[in-house]
C-alpha cells in the first residue's frame, strides 16, 4: 500500500546479505581443504548501504528493490523497518535475496563474489514506482538491470537523478549507457582508470553536471564542465576496519549535502568523504552509519 509521504530520496538498487570473510593469514591456503576465518553477515550491497545511510542522516527515505521470501529478505525488512525506510517499493524476487561473499585480506585487498539472483529478468511494478517517484526530490540509482526501466519515470517527475556506476571497466560498456544518459550526477571508482580519464569520458557521453570519482586512500576527484579538482583523504582517529560501503558513504554524504541541504559542491565533497571514512571504521556492519551530529562535528573540525 502506498502512502502520502513525500520523500527526500528514493534509493533504487540492490540490497542483500553480505558475508565478509576475514582471513587470519595473509592469503588463502589452497593446499589444504579448510582455512580458518572470521565470517560475518550483515545487510549490505549498494542499495542497503545507501538507503540506511540516508535514513541515519534523518532523511525521509524510500527504497525500491527486491528481496526474496526467505530468511535474508525477512531480516532486511526488519532492519529497514527499524530504520524507518519506506518499503512500499520493496518487491519479491522469486529467485531469493541477493548475496555477496567478500574475501577481506589483511593488507586491504578484497575480492567480491556477487549473486544478484533474478536482477537481470525482474521488472518492478511501474504503477507503484510512478507513485513513489512522483513524490521524491532525489532518485539515487544503483545499477541492477531492472533499475534502467525506472530512469525515464524519475526524469518525468523532475527528480535529480544520481547514478553510481561502481567499478567501470569501459566507459563504452553497453550495460551502463542508460544510466550515463539519464544521470545529473555520476559516481564511480578509479580502480580501473585514472580519474581524469573517466571524468572526461563520462561528461562527453551524457548530461551529468558532476562526476565524482572515489580514489580510495588517495581521496577523490570532482569533475564538471569547468574542470577537475582533487581532494585528499580526510583524517580521522578511528582506524580503517573495512572498506565495504565506503563509496556509498561518499555518494550519500555528497548528495544529501548538495542536493538536499544546499551545501556547495566543494563542501558536499568534504561531507561525503567524512561519511565514507566513518563507514570504513565499521567492520561488517551497515547498522551504525554516520549520524547528523557526527557528520557536523567532523565537518566543523576539518573546516576550522
Amino acid at each position: 500500500m502506498t502512502t502520502n509521504t513525500n520523500f527526500d530520496v528514493a534509493v533504487i538498487g540492490s540490497v542483500g546479505i553480505d558475508t565478509c570473510i576475514y582471513l587470519y593469514g595473509n592469503d588463502i591456503d589452497f593446499s589444504v581443504e579448510a582455512n580458518f576465518t572470521q565470517n560475518l553477515d550483515y545487510v549490505g550491497q549498494a542499495g542497503g548501504f545507501a538507503s540506511r545511510g540516508y535514513a541515519q542522516l534523518g532523511k525521509r527515505t524510500a527504497f525500491i528493490g527486491h528481496v526474496g521470501d526467505d530468511f535474508g529478505g525477512r531480516f532486511i525488512r526488519e532492519e529497514f523497518a527499524r530504520d524507518g525506510i519506506d518499503m512500499t517499493g520493496l518487491f519479491v524476487d522469486p529467485a531469493g535475496t541477493s548475496r555477496s561473499v567478500n574475501f577481506m585480506y589483511r593488507d586491504g585487498r578484497r575480492k567480491n563474489f556477487y549473486d544478484g539472483k533474478g536482477h537481470m529478468e525482474l521488472r518492478p511494478d511501474e504503477r507503484i514506482c510512478h507513485e513513489m517517484l512522483s513524490r521524491t526530490k532525489l532518485a539515487h540509482f544503483n545499477i541492477p538491470n531492472w533499475a534502467r526501466y525506472l530512469l525515464p519515470i524519475a526524469k518525468e517527475y523532475g527528480a535529480t537523478i544520481a547514478c553510481d556506476l561502481q567499478d567501470v571497466v569501459s566507459v563504452d560498456d553497453g550495460y551502463r549507457q542508460d544510466f550515463i544518459r539519464y544521470a545529473d550526477i555520476l559516481f564511480c571508482s578509479a580502480v580501473n582508470h585514472p580519474p581524469h580519464v573517466l571524468i572526461e569520458a563520462l561528461l562527453n557521453r551524457g548530461p551529468a553536471r558532476f562526476v565524482i570519482v572515489g580514489m580510495g586512500a588517495q581521496g577523490c576527484a570532482l569533475g564538471s564542465r569547468e574542470g577537475t579538482r582533487y581532494f585528499p583523504p580526510v583524517p580521522m582517529d578511528a582506524p580503517v576496519m573495512d572498506t565495504n560501503g565506503a563509496g556509498d558513504g561518499l555518494a550519500v554524504g555528497f548528495l544529501s549535502s548538495f542536493v538536499l541541504d544546499g551545501y556547495t559542491p566543494e563542501e558536499a565533497i568534504l561531507r561525503g568523504q567524512i561519511a565514507a571514512r566513518h563507514t570504513c571504521t565499521l567492520k561488517a556492519s551497515s547498522s551504525n552509519l554516520i549520524t547528523p551530529a557526527q557528520l557536523q562535528q567532523h565537518y566543523r573540525r576539518l573546516r576550522s
